[in-house]
């Protein structure tokens, strides 16, 4: 998708649901790692990124869009367009955005469990994080760990 496209696309979306035509940037920022989008008030310009687009697709790309463009439309009304102002979470519910976006499958990192023994007494021991074994005991006898 290039430029032209997504400003059609975030106007199509803004005409639709807040009967507002949008006049300024947008632009895909493939920098963003930890949100969707962001509006940047002092240059009125919309920020998106495209991860999000190519891994869950066109439905959550227009969530952020709608979200960001909550932003924008009470930015210029001069109302309150952050988070925490009301009228800001009044519009998002009206439109049908999202508070907050899903985060990414390719950001998801799947949490390894160390699993421990006691050579005496058997006890298990399951952890997220690595322990040395030289320097560990076991709490019920004392007894040396070894890794499972």
């Amino acid at each position: 998708m290039d430029q032209d496209q997504l400003h059609r696309w975030v106007s199509e979306i803004s005409a639709k649901y807040f009967h507002i035509s949008f006049n300024d940037k947008v632009s895909f920022n493939s920098r963003l790692r930890t949100t969707g989008g962001r509006y940047i008030p002092s240059q009125r310009k919309i920020e998106l990124n495209p991860k999000y687009l190519h891994e869950l697709g066109e439905e959550a790309m227009e969530g952020i869009i709608k979200h960001e463009l909550c932003h924008y439309h009470l930015h210029i009304q001069g109302k309150g367009y952050q988070h925490r102002d009301p009228e800001f979470r009044e519009l998002l519910k009206k439109t049908g955005s999202p508070r907050f976006c899903s985060p990414l499958p390719s950001n998801q990192k799947k949490q390894t469990i160390h699993s421990y023994r006691c050579k005496q007494c058997g006890q298990v021991y399951n952890r997220k994080r690595k322990i040395d074994v030289k320097r560990y005991r076991c709490g019920h006898c004392r007894g040396k760990l070894e890794k499972q």
